[in-house]
């Protein structure tokens, strides 16, 4: 699934100017779909048009807050990620988020709400985020604001990466391994 996201002025009508575009891909078996692919794609076209942009994946994201935390350099850290016009967030979703990480995310999407663009792309479809930020209340609050103003996009298929291994034989989709094993022998 993909949400994107046009931050609109505050003009009338249907042609307000469009800011930026919010990408999230979610889901299931959303993997290896070209997600990051997509996301940097937009980033470059951001960078055409003149938009500054930051791309960062969330895993990394992740080990900059905890390393910024220990120094007391958050606040400059939440600085340089509300000043680009577009934000990717990448792999949101791959790792569990510790509660400090959490709250960092959902204040960095409050900072940006209405004001910056954010690309980003995840594995995990809205249901669970909460068990992701290990909050629903602040998964909610979270997504409230990410998803205002959004379409979804549902990205559906096997995975690109594995493509090539599954028609050689070499390897079968999560769903056929799950249906071998729990077929009666």
């Amino acid at each position: 699934m993909v949400v994107l996201k046009g931050l609109r002025g505050h003009g009338q009508g249907p042609n307000r100017p469009i800011t930026g575009i919010q990408i999230s891909t979610l889901g299931r078996h959303s993997h290896e779909h070209g997600k990051t692919h997509l996301a940097i794609g937009l980033g470059l076209k951001a960078l055409q048009a003149g938009l500054s942009t930051y791309f960062v994946s969330v895993p990394e994201l992740m080990d900059l807050v905890s390393h910024d935390a220990q120094r007391g350099q958050l606040p400059k850290r939440m600085q340089q990620l509300c000043k680009p016009k577009v934000l990717i967030l990448d792999e949101m979703g791959y790792l569990p988020l510790e509660r400090p990480i959490a709250t960092f995310l959902f204040q960095l999407v409050a900072k940006r709400y209405e004001k910056g663009a954010i690309i980003l792309s995840s594995n995990k479809s809205f249901s669970e985020w909460g068990e992701l930020f290990t909050d629903q209340v602040l998964a909610t609050a979270l997504l409230d604001r990410l998803l205002h103003h959004s379409t979804l996009i549902n990205i559906r298929g096997q995975s690109y990466r594995l493509k090539e291994k599954r028609q050689a034989g070499v390897f079968q989709h999560p769903e056929a391994l799950e249906a071998s094993s729990s077929a009666p022998a």
